[in-house]
């Protein structure tokens, strides 16, 4: 016989505590007036507390009852019925539905450009057609090999951010229940279970910085918003998702000013640039040709969402140039280091670079603005012109 009877139950949902009837059952009421029965089991050395009902809704002798069906199911069965409602639940959430709410978690669209999470893109391209209707719980190390398969060799960066995405979604589904182990993603994380893959190009090819002027004139024969937006990227020396999200909002075209928000910059600190010359007409150019509905410099194929970060590369390709779109930022580079007297200190600052060295960094908190105009608006007249020579340019401020 348990030691609480029905009226002491009655009383005791009114005062916090907790109130043991027998056998591992328990009322539990807490502060805020939530009474609910739990019974506590310990078999094969494991103790665990499982919830039977609240206290208001089931009766002291269906709690006895409850509580007497779990300890037979462990301890005479010996199944675990944790366990299988994890299971049950897991069953009805597809591999989509938890990439969805994994990749939405605290963010569901990106603040610079409103367009949902790009690594919700990849999984869509590359792991839905082989894991997307499965159910989360049931995905093994094989499911996870079988979805890389197409890329992990061929387009190797793109595999590894795809495994690393795929693994941190099924983790993420294991924190909600929907799992009931990591283990196959932990073991894909660190790479077992795949084919080598071919060496890292650490370099990105960059066009030697003599040949960009000569490009840029091919570049105009034709016109497109790629085309647009990658002279632009040239120009400025930005990176490409910089240039791609740029809003008209950004720029200040009477000061030559170019204010690129945190969101969408590689350190997440706002970097100004100053434009030259030619970066100005360039953004005239692309002012005649603006879309309506759309706030994008330069939009994509759809006219009303920011263009793909494969479309300044497919420029690159139908001109059959082998570089790389990142490379132009080393032309850059290489051109400040070779044909003028600029500090490197202040090319570093145009390529929005974090200072490594720590003290330096202190003590260098100026975005040395004025000294980069110059030396953006040299490298903007170096770009227009087609030499035949390469020109030596000197800092005159």
């Amino acid at each position: 016989m348990g030691k609480l009877t029905a009226n002491e139950v009655k009383a005791a949902l009114n005062r916090p505590g907790t109130y043991q009837d027998g056998d591992g059952l328990f009322l539990k009421v807490d502060r805020r007036g939530g009474a609910s029965w739990k019974v506590r089991v310990q078999h094969c050395g494991i103790r665990r507390d499982y919830a039977v009902g609240s206290a208001r809704l089931v009766s002291l002798a269906e709690a006895r009852a409850e509580a007497s069906r779990l300890r037979h199911q462990i301890r005479v069965e010996g199944r675990d019925p944790a366990t299988e409602k994890r299971q049950a639940k897991a069953a009805a959430v597809t591999f989509r539905e938890a990439a969805e709410a994994f990749c939405n978690l605290g963010h569901p669209k990106s603040k610079a450009s409103g367009r949902p999470d790009a690594r919700l893109a990849m999984l869509k391209t590359y792991a839905f057609p082989k894991l997307g209707d499965r159910p989360v719980g049931d995905i093994d190390a094989a499911d996870i090999v079988l979805a890389l398969q197409s890329v992990w060799t061929t387009k190797p960066e793109t595999g590894r951010r795809l495994r690393q995405r795929i693994c941190a979604t099924l983790d993420y589904a294991h924190t909600q229940g929907w799992r009931a182990t990591e283990a196959p993603a932990r073991s894909l994380a660190a790479g077992r279970g795949l084919p080598r893959q071919p060496p890292r190009d650490t370099h990105r090819l960059a066009m030697p910085y003599a040949n960009v002027p000569s490009y840029l004139l091919r570049l105009r024969e034709r016109f497109s918003f790629g085309r647009l937006a990658l002279e632009f990227l040239i120009l400025t020396a930005a990176r490409s998702q910089e240039v791609r999200e740029a809003t008209w909002d950004e720029f200040d075209t009477e000061a030559g000013l170019w204010t690129v928000p945190a969101s969408r910059m590689k350190a997440r600190r706002v970097h100004v640039v100053p434009l030259s010359q030619a970066a100005l007409a360039v953004l005239a150019k692309a002012n005649t040709m603006r879309v309506a509905g759309t706030d994008l410099v330069f939009p994509g194929s759809s006219l009303k969402n920011p263009m793909s970060n494969m479309t300044l590369l497919k420029v690159l390709r139908d001109a059959e140039e082998p570089f790389h779109v990142h490379g132009f930022r080393s032309s850059f580079r290489d051109w400040v280091s070779e044909e003028t007297n600029y500090p490197g200190e202040v090319a570093e600052a145009a390529l929005a670079h974090v200072v490594a060295n720590k003290v330096e960094a202190a003590y260098r908190r100026g975005d040395l603005l004025e000294k980069r105009r110059g030396m953006m608006e040299a490298w903007g007249a170096f770009c227009d012109d087609d030499h035949s020579t390469v020109v030596n340019l000197v800092d005159r401020g």
